[in-house]
């Protein structure tokens, strides 16, 4: 055994403990971009775009590739927005 086999365990353990269930809810093989994105949402939803974009400081791009791909994880879900039917309110999914 190596000596570097520990310290994988170890941060392993740590992760575990500071991970918690968001990791399981939204997936390990998002970019950081779309976890943001799904902080965002699960402290401040329901959410368009640029309210996402100004929330997060992310710019609108890649907002939008963030809630694509929370989209297909199946964590967020959009509805039309009344205010304004052009745009989309986003949330997480229950």
């Amino acid at each position: 055994m190596s000596a570097t086999e520990p310290d994988s365990e170890e941060s392993v353990e740590a992760d575990d403990q500071h991970g918690g269930c968001d990791e399981l809810a939204i997936g390990t093989d998002l970019p950081p971009s779309a976890k943001l994105v799904y902080k965002v949402l699960e402290y401040e939803a329901p959410l368009t775009q640029e309210e996402l974009a100004a929330e997060s400081r992310l710019c609108p791009r890649t907002v939008r590739y963030a809630l694509g791909r929370l989209e297909e994880q199946g964590v967020v879900t959009s509805r039309a927005c009344l205010a304004d039917a052009r745009q989309s309110k986003y949330r997480i999914d229950d």
